[in-house]
């Protein structure tokens, strides 16, 4: 029983560690909504939200909670969500939108938007080292990356062709269904099938979209006029953009073997 115990919290912890970075963010969401689009001293909460996401990369580094390695993936991560964001906030789009002003932007998108992704990768890339991640049977890496790449595109060519997020969901059951996620905890060694993983890490990033978009820091359409829950359905869009994120923090971090094998590489399982 102790040993149980020992092992939940220590996940816990791990877990709350890996997250470290998505939860100081939405803590900031919630304190800074009442600032709402107001101007203090030439400068507008979303601008804030910036400085404050820098800081908290800034600590991650300094502190060593985070590598290099693992701010440089998690840089990359950042780069190709802003694009996307450009695109899906563009008026001839307008996907979701940013409701409130901000000095520092790219067309549409206040710079701290890329942050949120940002998140994503530092959870993915920290965990892999808190709990010793490896993987089982993973497919490779052409494999993994032709869906990542076509999930990406999809975000944006289903405006001008027809949605074919099926393909790709079908496509990442069959490549994953045999695919195993090693992890370790309080010296002992567990195993989970890496499908249902996913799709639990997709329902918790879209808790926290309901909690920023309540908080107002970006809006979809429907939730203009009044704030309703986000719909079920976007559960599909961060599975598919979880598997980007991971991608790439697989390749860059870890080596996998010609048998489905994957490990960190050994600099950085610190």
């Amino acid at each position: 029983m102790i040993a149980i115990l020992k092992s939940c919290f220590e996940f816990s912890y791990k877990a709350a560690s890996a997250a470290l970075f998505g939860i100081l963010l939405l803590i900031a969401f919630v304190l800074t909504a009442s600032m709402g689009s107001t101007e203090h001293w030439g400068l507008f909460r979303y601008d804030y939200l910036l400085f404050y996401a820098l800081v908290i990369q800034i600590c991650l580094l300094y502190l060593k909670l985070e590598s290099w390695a693992e701010a440089k993936v998690i840089a990359l991560f950042h780069i190709v969500a802003m694009v996307m964001e450009i695109f899906l906030t563009h008026p001839q789009i307008a996907s979701w939108q940013y409701p409130q002003p901000a000095v520092f932007k790219i067309l549409t998108v206040p710079l701290f938007a890329g942050f949120m992704y940002s998140a994503v990768g530092s959870f993915f890339a920290r965990s892999l080292r808190l709990y010793q991640v490896s993987f089982e049977r993973l497919p490779s890496f052409a494999n993994m990356l032709s869906l990542a790449v076509l999930s990406y595109i999809n975000f944006m060519s289903k405006f001008f062709i027809p949605d074919y997020r099926v393909v790709l969901f079908a496509w990442s059951i069959f490549i994953f269904w045999k695919t195993k996620i090693i992890f370790r905890l309080n010296y002992h060694q567990f195993q989970l099938p890496m499908l249902p993983v996913l799709v639990l890490l997709a329902f918790i990033i879209w808790i926290a979209e309901n909690i920023s978009t309540f908080y107002q820091i970006w809006l979809y359409p429907s939730q203009v006029d009044a704030w309703h829950m986000v719909g079920w359905a976007k559960l599909g869009s961060w599975y598919l953009l979880l598997l980007l994120s991971l991608v790439l923090v697989l390749k860059i971090l870890g080596e996998r073997s010609s048998t489905g094998q994957w490990k960190l590489k050994a600099e950085h399982n610190m």
